[in-house]
């Protein structure tokens, strides 16, 4: 059976099958690559994914949400409806529409994937994404690091040997990844990012600008009119991105809202959110002691960075201007795609080796100074962030009491100095013979794959007794709450493929009536009550010219009365 490539994004997911030495992107039912990352509950009960669902959240902000890809690693539930999802069932909704898409272009079941993940994504968000995966149906085959993979897809079809700096700015999270690529190998020297920083950002600064010019309460909106204002904003963004000035009008509590935003405004209400794009970067080019004006190019990925202020940023940090010729929004599917095929040792990519880097530090908590009787612990890391990997390294530690009968290993991840600033992985403890403090001593070794999956040894040196553990964070779902979640979405039912569209066009007609007033109502109202008729009339054969009827007087409708936000 194929393996595809998924990229799960905060803002669209997407899906790419290898063709040979080949990776091409699948369309969804409407005849998208883009798939917005958006889940809602239908009146029926019924699962709508993507456009109908991103549509809904205007009209039906209470069963709809999006943005849930922040959520991962958390126990944050979301309500929709009468029911609560974890971030892992909302993206495995979203991985389960993909695989159905997947699935009638190949004419083929899919059961593997290659799933791509910011590269600063810790263990627990790593471990919430292969969970999505497997609440999907996926054998989650590998997880690879957002960049490394848009490196993959450059690298490999277009980049000649050379020094290369990949920028990737998505909707809800940033990575930057350092590599080399000479004779057919692409080394990964770097990486580091923000999971808290993206595109959805700088539209939440839009939105702050409207809310003050209207002096409006903020947290007085309900649902349909904060995804009135966040729609809004979105718009004024994408039209910066070309015009040097954008305007809005929107109503909120009854109040009319105009007024005009001017690029040079808006980068000045960003300034935070550049200097946070900044230190990053720094920090990667600190790490793989690599000078900026040394790249052969820096390769923009996400859609964010369209935004002529990341481009700028860009130029100016390296000197040169940052290529434009891929596509940001697909980069990333096609070199997930590409990973499956070197995950299968694909004949075609068989001289194509890719080595990647450890986002974080891996180490275990000790005392400062025992013998001085301190109780201060640090973290001590045994795996440095940005080794290559796969990896192995080891430490030795002692008892630090008399007569200590066990040694407790605590496994931390992050950078921070004191253990409680870090993500606490798990613990081993091994049991050690009494004795003088000092005199009992254990070999911890740390091996971390190429999938993010940490295996911990510790050796009491006495006695050679050996415990060895995969850490899967407490966060994470045992095999028994998989299994039950599993077997909970079974029972809900994304939308048949064959009213997908149907309800794509109804959803959005829905959500031009909650913003049109007055004739624009009254003609939508009339449109999609017509509509419906056709497509419950059981004597209709082809539905495919009245969808193609009624979404080309939308567009009309949107673009001229509503323009086109």
């Amino acid at each position: 059976m194929p393996i595809v490539g998924i990229d799960l994004g905060t803002t669209n997911s997407l899906i790419a099958v290898l063709d040979g030495v080949t990776p091409n992107l699948v369309a969804n039912k409407l005849g998208n690559v883009l798939t917005p990352s958006v889940v809602s509950i239908a009146e029926d009960d019924t699962v709508l994914v993507g456009e109908a669902a991103k549509d809904r959240l205007l009209t039906h902000a209470d069963r709809s949400v999006a943005s849930f890809k922040r959520l991962m690693g958390s126990n944050q539930g979301v309500k929709l409806g009468k029911s609560t999802f974890r971030p892992e069932e909302l993206s495995a909704l979203v991985l389960r529409a993909l695989k159905a898409d997947a699935e009638e272009k190949l004419g083929a079941p899919v059961s593997g994937a290659v799933i791509s993940v910011p590269a600063y994504f810790n263990d627990i968000q790593r471990k919430a994404t292969i969970d999505a995966g497997r609440l999907a149906g996926l054998e989650v085959e590998r997880l690879v690091n957002e960049p490394t993979a848009a490196a993959l897809a450059y690298g490999f079809g277009q980049a000649a040997e050379g020094k290369y700096l990949v920028f990737d700015l998505g909707g809800g999270t940033f990575d930057v990844s350092i590599l080399d690529k000479y004779e057919g190998v692409m080394e990964i020297h770097a990486t580091t990012g923000d999971t808290r920083l993206g595109g959805e950002d700088f539209t939440r600064v839009i939105e702050e600008v409207i809310i003050k010019s209207g002096k409006i309460d903020a947290k007085a909106l309900d649902g349909g009119e904060r995804a009135r204002l966040v729609r809004t904003a979105e718009a004024v963004k994408v039209q910066l991105t070309s015009a040097q000035e954008a305007g809005y009008t929107l109503t909120l509590r009854g109040q009319t809202i105009t007024g005009i935003l001017t690029r040079a405004e808006f980068e000045v209400e960003c300034a935070s959110l550049l200097r946070r794009l900044r230190a990053p970067t720094e920090r990667a080019l600190r790490d793989a002691r690599i000078d900026p004006s040394a790249f052969d190019a820096v390769v923009l990925v996400g859609g964010a960075t369209r935004m002529p202020m990341v481009r700028s940023l860009v130029a100016r940090l390296f000197g040169k201007l940052p290529l434009i010729s891929i596509n940001p929004d697909t980069t990333v599917a096609l070199g997930a795609a590409l990973q499956s095929g070197l995950h299968q040792r694909a004949s075609a990519l068989e001289d194509t080796v890719v080595t990647d880097v450890c986002p974080y530090s891996l180490g275990v908590a000790a005392l400062v100074d025992a013998n001085a009787g301190s109780d201060t612990r640090v973290v001590v890391p045994i795996i440095e962030r940005n080794a290559v990997v796969p990896i192995s390294r080891s430490n030795s530690f002692r008892t630090v009491r008399d007569d200590q009968k066990i040694l407790s290993v605590e496994v931390y991840q992050g950078e921070n100095l004191r253990p409680e600033d870090n993500i606490h992985l798990g613990s081993i403890e091994a049991l050690v013979p009494p004795g003088r403090a000092g005199a009992q001593s254990v070999t911890v070794r740390f091996t971390y794959d190429i999938n993010g999956a940490l295996q911990v040894e510790v050796k009491v040196d006495s006695t050679g007794k050996l415990q060895s553990r995969i850490f899967r964070n407490a966060l994470g779902l045992s095999d028994n709450e998989l299994k039950k979640r599993f077997e909970a979405l079974g029972t809900i039912k994304l939308s048949p493929r064959d009213q997908i569209e149907n309800r794509a066009l109804l959803a959005r007609a829905d959500r031009l009536y909650a913003e049109g007033r007055g004739a624009e109502r009254d003609a939508l109202r009339q449109l999609t009550l017509a509509f419906e008729r056709a497509i419950a009339d059981q004597r209709a054969r082809d539905l495919a010219p009245v969808r193609a009827e009624f979404s080309s007087v939308l567009d009309r409708l949107e673009h001229s009365v509503f323009g086109g936000a």
